[in-house]
């Protein structure tokens, strides 16, 4: 019996009828499916079964699922994360983002573990939750708003101050598909256009206000466990450099190890990395430290620029993942440039790696002959051309020219102009994380199978392959790629970061003490990763109702043609016979079929 860790109340919202609902949420699939990640798994699945035609993820029929966990909001470290699930427009199959900040602490104060919302509104609409006050309310002057905006007039709509709030941009209005939900100023759920879902449905924010005690089993006992967890984290040898840098570190490395995205991953050491790295923001840029709830990690970098072409910018970041495909990616050193550029993918709300990966192939495609400047709107794109990028990016939110193309994603770009087919790197639809694969075949299995596509959150596994897997088989690959594929999407079921686990070396079996002592439930780390296993298994089975199979499942071409031409990892490339081994390996040990069917189906 669950003692502790939910309300055991869905808030149902119906945005044609304006009508809400409050569902209960029965104890049996808090068990199985946890929170966050693992409800919205299972209700876009329940959608998936139920309908009699394929969902259009833009249409009316689609939902929203917005999840935290059972342990957001508690006194434990980094539990600020809330997941956002639903029909991807980006892939056309499933899709969810783990987005921190308080949003969705404040939701579970207001006494629902998740919120469902449908339809489409008859206007443009914030949807406000007062505990259990709901109201949709007509929002019409925030049209073309930025996030920011957004935010000052929902306050001033509700007349709380308070509110935390989740917003879209004009690329969310303009249905974007790789459009995000911003809170918190830079906190956003990115990659797999939740934004152009919000937009779709005529939602331009969802607003929460709670009162209420979050519920525990034995609040002694999580005090202590997690008393000890905030000191294990603080006596970490890295503690204060992650205060410093945060992900920003992660350029040097990346660097170091030749993994670094480099003139659209043609390369993958970048010569002027140091121009752009932790040390260049500390020095020159960095103002001051943010955190998500509860994190003493503090990883957010308030920055501004104090001089020159773009003195004035002032944002919380970029992360590794921004300055790696805004930057090095486009050729591109000038940390100025990038903190405008990161800026402005904010005020606008699209996803930062998806708008480098595809300003970057369009770059490549210009170098190399196959699209002309006539297929930019008059416009050469030059590898480090910050007034092209930021123009770009300008016209892919508000739709304006080759932008309304660009706005479609990969998909619409390779049916527009097949001949970037080996240029544009993406999986599913979904284009690459900043971390060259052609040295970690893991990681290039990761890519491949993620139910989302070509994401690093499912799966990081290229450090661990270049700093310990030498003498890996493909057996201790393919292992190392579903061990990741189970943990790290435990993280956002339980509503918490994984970045402490990922580099303080955080133990895991501190979650497991969490959890029990939130609600009361006693389980091993192997029967919750077997939880986690089987959402997964649930997601591909969504996937493959949607028609997704083994001819998905394959990294960008790039990583199996194109041999990286200099610095550590010279000269590798991914085997095509080996991936087919690899992939065999991992769909056996799955429990999956040839043709990667999985074994429970909806």
């Amino acid at each position: 019996m669950i003692k502790g860790g939910y309300f055991f109340s869905i808030l149902d919202v119906d945005l044609t009828s304006g009508e809400s609902n409050v569902v209960p949420l029965d104890e049996k699939v808090a068990y199985d499916y946890i929170g966050g990640r693992g409800f919205g798994a299972r209700f876009v699945a329940d959608l998936v079964k139920n309908s009699r035609k394929r969902i259009d993820p833009l249409g009316p029929e689609n939902i929203l699922v917005i999840a935290p966990g059972p342990l957001s909001g508690l006194y434990i470290p980094a539990a600020g994360k809330n997941s956002f699930v639903t029909l991807s427009p980006a892939t056309g199959i499933y899709g969810d983002s783990s987005m921190g900040g308080v949003f969705g602490v404040e939701l579970r104060q207001a006494g629902y573990d998740a919120v469902i919302i449908r339809g489409r509104a008859p206007e443009l609409s914030a949807l406000a939750i007062d505990d259990g006050r709901i109201n949709i309310i007509p929002l019409p002057e925030a049209r073309g708003k930025t996030t920011l905006e957004t935010e000052q007039i929902v306050r001033q709509a509700t007349g709380d101050e308070d509110m935390k709030i989740a917003s879209i941009g004009v690329a969310g209005e303009n249905c974007a598909v790789f459009s995000c939900v911003n809170t918190d100023w830079s906190r956003n759920a990115g990659r797999i256009g939740i934004g152009a879902v919000m937009g779709s449905k005529n939602l331009k924010a969802v607003a929460v206000r709670g009162s209420k005690d979050l519920p525990v089993h034995d609040l002694d006992a999580l005090m202590d466990v997690s008393r000890e967890g905030y000191e294990h984290i603080a006596s970490h040898e890295l503690f204060s450099f992650w205060q410093d840098q945060g992900l920003m570190s992660v350029v040097d490395y990346a660097n170091t190890m030749g993994i670094l995205p480099t003139y659209n991953f043609q390369q993958t050491v970048f010569e002027r990395a140091d121009k752009m790295n932790g040390y260049i923001m500390e020095d020159r840029y960095k103002i001051g430290d943010s955190a998500c709830f509860g994190c003493s990690m503090s990883c957010g970098n308030i920055c501004l620029v104090k001089e020159g072409k773009y003195r004035g910018t002032v944002t919380e970041g970029p992360e590794y993942e921004s300055a790696a495909m805004l930057g090095s990616n486009l050729g591109a050193s000038n940390f100025a440039y990038i903190l405008k550029a990161n800026a402005l993918c904010d005020e606008v709300g699209l996803d930062t790696i998806s708008s480098g990966g595809i300003i970057g192939a369009l770059m490549e495609g210009q170098e190399k002959g196959v699209i002309s400047a006539d297929d930019l709107d008059g416009k050469t794109l030059n590898w480090g051309d910050e007034d092209g990028i930021l123009e770009i990016i300008s016209k892919i939110a508000n739709r304006e020219g080759v932008g309304d193309t660009l706005a479609g994603g990969s998909r619409a770009i390779l049916a527009r102009w097949p001949q970037l087919t080996g240029i544009l790197c993406q999986v599913k639809g979904l284009e690459q994380s900043a971390y060259d694969s052609r040295a970690a075949i893991s990681m290039a299995l990761g890519y491949g199978t993620s139910d989302i596509g070509a994401h690093h959150t499912r799966a990081w596994t290229v450090a661990r392959e270049l700093e310990n897997g030498e003498n890996w088989s493909l057996q201790d690959k393919a292992d190392l790629v579903i061990y990741h594929q189970n943990v790290r999407p435990l993280f956002d079921m339980f509503g918490v970061c994984r970045l402490p686990w990922i580099e303080l070396g955080f133990p895991e079996d501190y979650y497991r003490r969490f959890y029990a002592a939130v609600t009361g439930v006693e389980r091993t780390m192997e029967d919750l990763l077997a939880c986690s296993s089987h959402i997964y298994d649930l997601t591909r089975s969504i996937n493959v109702n949607l028609g997704i199979s083994r001819k998905d499942d394959y990294p960008p071409a790039r990583t199996f043609e194109d041999p990286v031409p200099s610095g550590p990892t010279k000269g590798s490339v991914v085997s095509r016979e080996e991936y087919e081994k690899i992939l065999d390996i991992y769909y056996e040990k799955r429990g999956w079929s040839a043709e990667g069917e999985p074994p429970i189906s909806l």
